[in-house]
């Protein structure tokens, strides 16, 4: 049996980067299998095959079927797999992180756990996503109150430049025809978003849970990262398709959506703004022990202690006359 410290998978130095990889590939209405280490398609038309260690998160729309070891060699490569519901309204994920350092687990749940420090995360998500403005004394519900203007004043802003008419936000879970082209195009652009900011996230090793923002979901990390680009990214280009036509509105948004972030290297962003998020003191781009495949003890005063020794005799244990070490 493969250890922790020993797995059998692929190294992350032998694997694509996560900001290098493709941000999302969507499939529907074939089945997925694997040869050699790529994944092959199959539908009706014939065989594509696509090479695993490229893909950050693959969609896998309505009419797929996905074998074991489409499945094995998708987790080797730490790619996302997000099964997605008629029209990409729902999704569900999975995956394995790529990072064998748990450096930003361990921050992201420090600051999670601090009060002050979760609201300090907060004011800089929203210092990120609106550059002009400075949070630095706003409390938890100026941010909402704040973010709520600005996110509304960005959709009527966007509808008048494409000519669209605009209602407000009107979005029912599980049913996607709810609503005018315009909404459909914004509920397929958040989706495409929530799996690109799951795909890093997972990758990373983070938490999903332990969000800053939103609060009791398990995906609760992703959904303050996908918001992250919803103003700049999901929703100007779900405004333009809308306005072009309202035929076929939710593959015409995803195939915007992924040019455009295939465009601006978004996924290497996310990565690069969690890190920023979580380790402020370590500069971007720079190694957080992604390669490393270390485990250690810990000790008291927060010493850590290599990992595979026993350390019955470098310790005294408060049992006169016993020689067993206490398990």
């Amino acid at each position: 049996m493969t250890t922790v410290g020993r797995r059998g998978a692929s190294s992350p130095r032998e694997l694509t980067r996560t900001g290098d990889r493709l941000s999302f590939v969507y499939l529907e209405r074939c089945t997925v299998h694997r040869e050699d280490n790529a994944l092959t398609a199959e539908d009706a038309e014939g065989v594509i095959h696509i090479p695993s260690a490229t893909i950050g998160t693959l969609l896998l729309g309505p009419g797929t079927r996905v074998t074991h070891q489409a499945m094995a060699v998708l987790g080797d490569s730490g790619a996302g797999v997000v099964w997605v519901g008629e029209h990409g309204v729902r999704f569900y994920a999975g995956g394995r992180s790529l990072s064998r350092s748990s450096a930003l687990v361990e921050a992201q749940a420090t600051k999670w756990a601090n009060r002050r420090a979760r609201l300090e995360v907060a004011r800089e998500m929203y210092r990120m996503r609106f550059p002009g403005e400075d949070p630095s004394g706003f409390t938890r519900h100026e941010l909402l109150g704040r973010e709520g203007r600005r996110v509304k004043d960005c959709y009527r802003q966007h509808a008048a430049r494409v000519g669209l008419s605009w209602s407000g936000r009107q979005y029912l879970p599980g049913d996607f025809s709810f609503g005018d082209p315009a909404n459909q195009a914004v509920t397929a652009a958040a989706q495409c978003m929530y799996g690109i900011a799951q795909t890093a996230v997972a990758a990373l090793g983070c938490a999903p849970g332990l969000g800053f923002i939103h609060s009791g979901h398990e995906l609760s990390f992703v959904l303050d990262i996908a918001d992250l680009y919803k103003t700049e990214v999901a929703i100007p280009i779900a405004f333009d398709v809308a306005a072009e036509s309202p035929e076929d509105v939710g593959s015409r948004t995803r195939r915007a959506i992924r040019d455009q972030v295939n465009r601006m290297g978004l996924l290497k962003r996310c990565v690069d703004d969690i890190k920023h998020l979580l380790l402020p003191e370590q500069a971007v781009g720079d190694p957080t022990e992604d390669d490393a495949d270390r485990v250690t003890l810990q000790s008291d005063h927060g010493i850590e202690l290599e990992a595979g020794r026993n350390y019955a005799d470098d310790f005294a244990y408060p049992y006169p006359g016993d020689d067993e070490v206490p398990w």
